[in-house]
């Protein structure tokens, strides 16, 4: 059998000392940056009407809602998205885990004190449609999909509109790629 040894780069990142070796790592395995393009890791809820499951819970968020301490959002992307429906979600705070992050997002965002399991994780690579220099950006996506009853979403402050919608009908006012998300989540 013939190999064809090409230049790789594994997704072994680590700045510091390695783990295993209890020193820095000296081989070309490891990487010591994040990609160019940027790397997230993130948790999404989508919350599917009980009675209905063509309508997930989105919303349109509130420009004035602290969005940098709920979901990483900084202002000119709280603008850039904020016309369209959005998934509650968030980056994961550093040192946080995916379900852990799914029940601060379900007690920021919806006000629900929500415990959560496993979630599905997918992956997706895209040069973003705002990228100057064509860098991909990696996400990996932990996504948690459970059922919720319509009467128990109520007002929200960080949110504009949050409301159980027919995303089929929906693809093309999601923002984010939120659209992505929901693929990924079997929708």
């Amino acid at each position: 059998m013939l190999i064809m040894v090409t230049p790789r780069k594994f997704c072994r990142f680590n700045k510091g000392d390695s783990l295993s070796l209890g020193v820095p790592d000296p081989t070309s395995l490891t990487l010591k940056e994040i990609p160019d393009g940027g790397f997230c890791l993130s948790s999404f809820l989508v919350a599917l009407r009980r009675d209905d499951h063509s309508k997930v819970l989105m919303g349109l968020i509130n420009p004035s809602a602290p969005w940098d301490h709920i979901g990483a959002l900084d202002e000119q992307r709280v603008i850039r998205f904020g016309k369209g429906w959005m998934l509650p979600s968030s980056h994961l705070i550093y040192g946080e885990t995916p379900s852990d992050a799914a029940s601060r997002i379900a007690g920021e965002q919806l006000g629900l004190d929500l415990k959560f399991g496993n979630p599905i994780v997918a992956s997706d690579t895209y040069v973003p449609k705002t990228s100057k220099k064509n860098d991909t950006h990696w996400d990996i996506q932990f996504i948690f999909r459970f059922e919720l009853e319509q009467n128990s979403i109520s007002a929200n402050p960080n949110w504009e509109k949050l409301d159980f919608i027919d995303y089929r009908k929906s693809l093309n006012q999601i923002t984010r790629y939120h659209e992505d998300v929901l693929r990924s989540a079997g929708l």
